[in-house]
This record gives structure tokens, C-alpha cells and sequence, in this order.
């Protein structure tokens, strides 16, 4: 085994590839997934771009000629007429972004399960070319899409039922029941997600079935949902500010470079902007998405192996798998 430095202090923990194999701290999640990103640039991006471009032309002719004008609502009215104005707008506002949600969800699915393969390889120092990475997450696609699913449904229906009571009532009372019912799925839902985060990297790193790889999740969070909660809040929080610094230029050079674009902009539907600054706006979404898809996924992925390396001291197992000097008689 190998030894530190020094009298009283602990081993040095083995770091084959972008982690110390060790219980990890956030600073080493976040930086193990950038680190992916740097190391296996290629087929990193290469899946990330593609994938964003071919959704985002997807997206781009949906909103075009497809998506229909938003409900128009009336800030006056009151009582059953304004329950009425709001789930006609609810309901315009969910058939306008079902095309583009379902895109993303596609996308999401197949950036996932091929970078978390490059990720698992990162994590003990090797390198993997996009067509290998490709062909072993192609067969997990199916499973992964049924989670997906399953997780999606599972939200579908705890909002269902909570906003029902509400629109069932209606009125007055009504309102007031569907905004509590609303505030207690959210909480449902996002308890629920957090306790299911890990099941995309189990299905997909130990070929688990959809029911086994959410209890997996399940297990792996128990007692750790804080924590888990924390680091997800800091990448979406580090997502946002990069989408923010790179949406915020393109939507400026996008209004000046469509004549009327401040002007539908400020006044119009999706639907009504131009072609400049649809292409443009699409053009700095490709790119936010091309960054911040790998670097979600390594975050899920690594904290996948951090809480297997703190419940199961997975670390001994991937020090002997890298070949690292000194494990390779453990659990023979």
C-alpha cells in the first residue's frame, strides 16, 4: 500500500486520472469534470456540439413555423374568468415548449450516456475515441430513456395531483388552493429528484435495470441529501452564470442585427422574430449547450463514484483497475 509523506498525516490517495481516488470535496467534483472535459476534448465536444447543433435546428424550425401565438390574458379580469385565462395560458404555454422539452430530454439522454462513459475511463487515467464511447452507451440508450421517462411521468403525476383539488374548487379559494398545491409538488418532485440523481450513472456504469438503478440512487443518497442537493445547486448556479455571459452578447448582437428584433423582442410572440435573430440566438445557445452538457454530466458521474468510493471503498477498486502500484493483490 502506498505510504505518505510523512509521520501523522494520512496516505496519499492514488490519482490515476481526474480524481483522487479518495472521498472527493466539491471544489474536486466540479474540477474533476472540467479536467474530463480538457483531457478527452475531442470526443467531449464532439458529441456536445453535435448533438446541440442538430437539436437546436430542430428547435429553431419548431419555434418558426410550428409553435402556436401565446395565449393572451387579461390583466382585469377576476373569479372564474381569470382561472379560465390562466389554465388556457398554462396550457398554451405547455403545448409551445412540449416539442423543444422533448428535444432536450433526447439530447440530454444521448450526451449522458456517451460522456459518462468518457468520464468513467477519465477517472482511471485512459482515454476513449467518440466511436468506442458511442459503442458501448449505444445499447444502455433504451434503459436510459425509460428513466428518464419514468422520472418524468413520476413528476407529471405528483403535480397532476396536487393542482387538481385546486381546479376542481375554483374561485377564489381555488387560486389560493392551486398556487399551495403547486409550492408542495415542487418540494415532492424535487426531493424526489435528488434522491434519484444517481440512477442515470448506475444504469449506465453497472448495467443495472431501471427499478434496480433508482433504488441504487436511492441507497447511495440516503443520509447524503444535503450535501447532494448542495453540489447540483452550485452547478446549475455555475451553469446559469455561464449561459447568462454567453446568451447576453448574442442576444444583443441578435436585436441589432434584425431590424425589427427590439421590437418583437419586446412585443411580439416567439413566433414573429426574424430570421437573424432566431439564427444568432441559436448559434449562442449551440455554444452554451456544447459547454455545459459535458460538464453536468461529470458532475453527476463523479458524484456517482464519490458517494461508491465513501459507502463501498470503490477507490480500492479502481486503484487495482488503473494498475496503480500496490493495489493490484487487493480483493483477489
Amino acid at each position: 500500500m502506498p505510504q505518505g509523506p510523512g509521520w501523522g498525516r494520512p496516505p496519499m490517495a492514488a490519482k490515476p486520472g481526474v480524481i483522487p481516488l479518495r472521498p472527493l470535496g466539491v471544489g474536486e467534483i466540479l474540477d474533476g469534470a472540467v479536467s474530463t472535459m480538457r483531457a478527452n476534448w475531442r470526443p467531449v465536444l464532439g458529441i456536445s456540439l453535435a448533438v446541440s447543433v442538430v437539436t437546436e435546428i430542430l428547435a429553431l424550425l419548431l419555434q418558426r413555423y410550428l409553435l402556436p401565438d401565446a395565449t393572451s390574458v387579461d390583466a382585469n379580469a377576476v373569479g372564474a374568468e381569470a382561472l379560465r385565462q390562466a389554465s388556457d395560458s398554462a396550457r398554451s404555454e405547455l403545448i409551445a415548449t412540449a416539442p423543444a422539452t422533448l428535444l432536450a430530454m433526447i439530447a440530454t439522454l444521448i450526451t449522458t450516456s456517451v460522456l459518462t462513459v468518457v468520464i468513467s475511463r477519465s477517472v482511471l487515467g485512459r482515454t476513449v475515441t467518440l466511436s468506442e464511447a458511442w459503442a458501448e452507451a449505444r445499447p444502455r440508450l433504451l434503459p436510459l430513456l425509460g428513466l428518464t421517462l419514468l422520472l418524468s411521468l413520476m413528476s407529471v403525476a405528483i403535480m397532476a395531483v396536487a393542482l387538481l383539488p385546486g381546479f376542481l374548487l375554483g374561485g377564489n379559494s381555488g387560486l389560493a388552493l392551486l398556487f399551495l398545491g403547486f409550492i408542495g409538488a415542487c418540494a415532492v418532485i424535487l426531493w424526489l429528484m435528488i434522491r434519484f440523481t444517481l440512477a442515470a450513472p448506475a444504469l449506465m456504469l453497472e448495467r443495472q435495470s431501471v427499478l434496480t438503478s433508482l433504488r441504487r440512487s436511492a441507497k447511495l443518497v440516503k443520509g447524503n441529501w444535503w450535501r447532494t442537493f448542495g453540489i447540483l445547486a452550485l452547478t446549475y448556479l455555475l451553469v446559469l452564470v455561464v449561459t447568462l455571459i454567453i446568451a447576453i452578447p448574442f442576444g444583443i448582437i441578435a436585436i441589432m442585427a434584425d431590424s425589427n428584433g427590439l421590437n418583437e423582442f419586446l412585443n411580439s410572440s416567439s413566433s414573429d422574430y426574424g430570421w437573424p435573430f432566431l439564427i444568432i440566438m441559436g448559434i449562442g445557445e449551440v455554444i452554451v449547450s456544447t459547454l455545459t452538457y459535458p460538464f453536468t454530466a461529470g458532475v453527476m458521474a463523479l458524484l456517482y463514484v464519490d458517494q461508491r468510493i465513501r459507502r463501498e471503498a470503490l477507490d480500492l477498486d479502481l486503484a487495482k483497475a488503473a494498475g496503480v502500484p500496490g493495489y493490484d493483490t487487493l480483493r483477489s
